[in-house]
C-alpha cells in the first residue's frame, strides 16, 4: 500500500472517463495528497474517437486535431501517464495491479488506495476465417485509425488498379459514419448487415429511410447478409467477403462496423459485478457495486435507462467525461452523481442526419410497455424558404398516460439536433401534451410555425386519446 500519508490513485485507461477522473481528482488534491498513476495501452490519450471517421473522410487533417490533452501534457499537471503499458491483472485483495510495458515486456506490481477502471470498449469481431488477416479493422482508438489510414494508402497506392474497394460490415452508427467516410475517400463502398434495415438503432421504418438515401448516394447496402468468411489473397490480405448466399463481395478494405463491447476481462477475472452486456455495474457516484476504493466508467460501464428503468451499456464519449467527473470528485473527496441516460445519440450520412433518444418500439415492447406511435414528414424550415428539406420525425408515446417514451428523427440540415428537445422531455418525465405546448423559437429559416416536433407531439397526442386505456 502507498503511505498513510500519501494515498495513490491508479486509473486504467488514457482516454475520455480515465483521464477526467485523474484531472478531475488532481484539481481538488493537492500531489502531496494523492499520488496519480495512469495506464495506457495505446500511443495516445484524451482524444475523440468520435471524431476518426472525419480524420479517415478527410475533413479533419490527421490524429493531432483529435487529442485534447496529450501525455506530456497529463504530466505537466502531476499525473504520472505511462503510456504503452497495459494492465493485465487486478489484485483486489491486495490492492495492486499487475502491467506489462508492451514495448519491452517487463512487468511490474503498482500498490492502489483507489483505482479507477475505464478500460473502454472494443470492436466486435466475430470469429470468422480470416477475420484476422491483414486489411480487416475495428475502428475504436485512434490507434485503430492509424492502422484504418495506413491500409487505406496502401490499397490506392502505385500499382493497385483496382484498390479503391471497401466492405462495410454492419450498419450501425460506426458502419455508416465509416461508409461516408470512404465514400469521401473516392471508394467503392458495399454494407452488408444482417438486419432488414440500417441502423439498428432506429426502427425499421426509421432505417428504411436510411436504406434509400445511402443507395441514393452512391453507397450499396445489402439487408439480410450473413458474413460467414474473409477471403484472402496470396499475401494474406483480404480481397473479398463472402455470404451465406453464396455472394462474394469483393474488398480491398473491411471495416468492421458490427458495433462494440465491454472490455472487461480484467474485471471478469476479478470477480467485479457486471451486467447482461457484460459492462460493469456501478452505483450513483460510479462506484463499483460492493466495492468501497473501486470507481468504474466509460465504455466498460453499464448506465441506467431513466426511461426504460433497466441498465443498458451505451458507449458515448459525452457520458464518459461525465463520469470522469463524477469519479474525479469521489476520489478527490467531493460528492456528485450520474443518475443516468434516456439514450441520445446522433449520427449522419453524407448529408442526412439521423438521431434518437428514448426507446425504440422494441425496447418498449421489451419494458412491458403498451404504446402509441405517430409519425409525420414535416420540412426543417418554413416549405417556402429557399432550401427547405423533408425531415420525418417517429414519436412513442405510452398509451395510458400519454407519457413520452421514446422519439427518433431522419431528415436534411437541422434533423439530428432537434432530438435535444425530446431529450429534455423526456429526462423530465414529460408528456406529448406537454410537449406540444413547449415554447419553441421559430423563424422561417429555421423552423415551420409548427416544429415537426411539435407536430409529432400532436399527432402522437390524438393516437394516444384514439387508443384510449
Amino acid at each position: 500500500m502507498a503511505s498513510a500519508a500519501r494515498e495513490r490513485l491508479v486509473v486504467v485507461g488514457g482516454d475520455a472517463a480515465g483521464m477526467s477522473a485523474a484531472s478531475q481528482a488532481r484539481r481538488l488534491r493537492d500531489p502531496a495528497e494523492l499520488e496519480i498513476v495512469a495506464f495506457e495501452r495505446g500511443h495516445f490519450t484524451s482524444y475523440s474517437a468520435c471524431g476518426i471517421p472525419y480524420w479517415v473522410g478527410g475533413q479533419v487533417a490527421g490524429p493531432q486535431d483529435l487529442i485534447a490533452r496529450t501525455p506530456e501534457e497529463h504530466r505537466t499537471r502531476g499525473i504520472d501517464l505511462r503510456m504503452r503499458t497495459e494492465v493485465v491483472e487486478l489484485d483486489l485483495a491486495g490492492s495492486r495491479v499487475r502491467s506489462r510495458d508492451l514495448d519491452s515486456g517487463s512487468e511490474s506490481w503498482t500498490d492502489y488506495d483507489k483505482l479507477v477502471l475505464a478500460t473502454g470498449a472494443r470492436p466486435v469481431r466475430p470469429r470468422l476465417p480470416g477475420i484476422g488477416a491483414h486489411g480487416v479493422h475495428g475502428i475504436q482508438t485512434l490507434d485503430d485509425g492509424s492502422r484504418l489510414m495506413t491500409t487505406l494508402e496502401r490499397a490506392g497506392g502505385p500499382g493497385r488498379a483496382q484498390g479503391r474497394r471497401a466492405v462495410v460490415v454492419g450498419a450501425g452508427y460506426i458502419g455508416v459514419e465509416m461508409a461516408e467516410a470512404l465514400v469521401r475517400r473516392d471508394y467503392e463502398v458495399t454494407v452488408l448487415h444482417r438486419g432488414e434495415q440500417p441502423m439498428s438503432t432506429l426502427d425499421p421504418d426509421m432505417g428504411g429511410l436510411v436504406h434509400s438515401a445511402m443507395n441514393h448516394m452512391g453507397i450499396r447496402t445489402v439487408a439480410g447478409a450473413e458474413v460467414t468468411k474473409i477471403l484472402t489473397d496470396d499475401e494474406g490480405r483480404a480481397r473479398a467477403v463472402a455470404t451465406a448466399a453464396g455472394e462474394e463481395y469483393p474488398a480491398d478494405v473491411v471495416v468492421l462496423g458490427i458495433g462494440v463491447e465491454p472490455r472487461t476481462a480484467l474485471a471478469r477475472a476479478a470477480g467485479l459485478p457486471l451486467g447482461p452486456s457484460g459492462g460493469l455495474l456501478t452505483d450513483l457516484s460510479m462506484r463499483v457495486r460492493g466495492q468501497e476504493n473501486i470507481w468504474s466508467g466509460g465504455d466498460c460501464v453499464e448506465v441506467l435507462d431513466l426511461v426504460a428503468g433497466r441498465t443498458r451499456h451505451i458507449p458515448l464519449g459525452t457520458h464518459a467525461n461525465k463520469h470522469g467527473q463524477v469519479i474525479g470528485a469521489g476520489v478527490g473527496g467531493g460528492y456528485a452523481t450520474f443518475p443516468g441516460v434516456v439514450g441520445t445519440a446522433v449520427s449522419k450520412v453524407c448529408d442526412l442526419e439521423i438521431a434518437r433518444t428514448g426507446l425504440r418500439e422494441k425496447d418498449a415492447l421489451d419494458a412491458g410497455l403498451r404504446f402509441v406511435t405517430a409519425t409525420i414528414t414535416s420540412t426543417n424550415t418554413a416549405g417556402y424558404y429557399p432550401g427547405a428539406q423533408e425531415m420525418t420525425v417517429k414519436m412513442l408515446a405510452e398509451r395510458r398516460t400519454g407519457r413520452l417514451l421514446g422519439v427518433q428523427i431522419v431528415g436534411g440540415a437541422g434533423a439530428a439536433k432537434r432530438v435535444d428537445v425530446a431529450a429534455v422531455a423526456l429526462t423530465a418525465g414529460m408528456t406529448v401534451d406537454q410537449v406540444v405546448s413547449l415554447d419553441l423559437g421559430y423563424a422561417p429559416p429555421f423552423s415551420p410555425v409548427w416544429d415537426p416536433v411539435l407536430v409529432a407531439a400532436r399527432r402522437a397526442v390524438t393516437a394516444v386519446r384514439a387508443a384510449g386505456a
